[in-house]
């Protein structure tokens, strides 16, 4: 694929993401100084996250009360009004990434957000893990002719290979990735990287790593990962979720001077040869072979499903089928009838919108409500 004047994949340099997301604590200043800092230390891009909160949330998860240390509000929604910024700030971001001489990008986390970004012929549009499933918005963005880059946390193999089909045919990026802050090595399934190249040969395969430390990262390239994104932060005492998962300047650093180090070295994908690559790169403090070890488990198509270490994400940010208006009891639901939010409780995923259609629904049902099983009639009795 190309992202911008770069050609991105096998043969060619890493492309190195570094995630603000939202460490930048709401200040427009302090972004402006990550994007400084990202340039100075060598990375390619820095990429945000964009929302509309209406469009992503329902008005019951936005309301729900939002406490604790690394709080913005009194409930979720000002917590996360505080965090957003407007698309006429991301123009803003955008031109001072021009002006700096980096790539800037941006997660679409809802509809409304996807058309947004197109606005701003961004190099690529990121899907992140928590919408692989979100198949109305993956469908939008293939529509769009703009490169993708499509992370894979808590979804299982049968919807990152349905992801595939309706993208392959658009330039994009597969990227592997568990959705745990931190993620135990355990999880880190690394080897499911050359698995992604073996069953997906015609797209850029990449790693979106959220493990402590910097030598799984370093092997997911000898893996094959031509994509490295980390979350990046100023400060790991910060407030906020994501600051001790990320890397800070100097961690930041040694990562892409250990990246440009072992991107062209051809390594057998097995724990005796990466080892013997990462002591010779990575300082003696950095290796931990039990923890890489771990990472290095064999892997089948199997072990992508949903981690428990990833459920804390997945109930936290994972979206449900909700309805879109009031409906009363029997009516038939049809895809006008319906959005994908973020929802409390969670109702049935978005990646099974077409079982829905054409179901009636039992009761009365309000709007932002999600769908749940029990809302609908069963197959044999919807026609009646």
């Amino acid at each position: 694929m190309k992202i911008g004047s770069r050609n991105i994949g096998t043969g060619h340099p890493v492309f190195v993401v570094a995630e603000i997301g939202q460490n930048h604590q709401g200040s427009l200043e302090i972004a402006k100084e990550m994007i400084v800092k990202a340039k100075e230390i060598g990375v390619d891009c820095v990429k945000f996250q964009k929302s509309c909160l209406e469009a992503k949330f329902t008005k019951q998860a936005l309301d729900r009360s939002y406490s604790g240390k690394n709080s913005w509000g009194r409930t979720y929604g000002e917590h996360k009004e505080h965090l957003e910024f407007t698309i006429e700030e991301y123009e803003t971001l955008q031109q001072f990434c021009s002006e700096v001489g980096i790539l800037f990008s941006a997660s679409a986390m809802d509809p409304i957000s996807l058309q947004q970004l197109k606005q701003l012929q961004l190099p690529f549009i990121k899907i992140g893990s928590g919408d692989a499933d979100n198949i109305p918005l993956i469908t939008e963005a293939a529509a769009l002719n703009v490169p993708l880059i499509v992370s894979t946390g808590m979804q299982s193999w049968n919807q990152v290979e349905r992801v595939y089909s309706i993208l392959r045919n658009q330039s994009m990026a597969l990227l592997h990735c568990v959705s745990a802050y931190p993620t135990p090595p355990s999880d880190a399934v690394l080897k499911m990287i050359p698995l992604y190249r073996e069953h997906f040969p015609d797209v850029v395969i990449g790693y979106s790593g959220h493990e402590l430390g910097l030598q799984l990262s370093v092997a997911s390239v000898l893996l094959g990962a031509c994509i490295i994104e980390r979350h990046f932060t100023l400060d790991k005492n910060w407030k906020g979720t994501d600051h001790k998962a990320s890397l800070d300047p100097t961690e930041f650093s040694k990562l892409i001077e250990y990246i440009r180090s072992v991107e062209n070295l051809c390594v057998q994908p097995n724990m005796e040869d990466i080892l013997s690559v990462l002591s010779k790169v990575l300082k003696d403090n950095e290796i931990n072979p039990d923890d890489l070890k771990e990472a290095l488990k064999p892997v089948t198509i199997a072990d992508r499903k949903l981690l428990l270490s990833e459920i804390p994400c997945f109930q936290k940010l994972g979206k449900s089928l909700v309805y879109k208006n009031d409906f009363t009891r029997g009516h038939v639901l049809t895809r006008n009838d319906i959005n994908v939010k973020v929802s409390e409780p969670h109702g049935i995923r978005p990646e099974f919108l077409a079982s829905v259609l054409g179901q009636r629904v039992v009761r009365s049902c309000f709007r932002d409500e999600p769908i749940m099983e029990s809302d609908l009639m069963k197959d044999d009795t919807k026609n009646n």
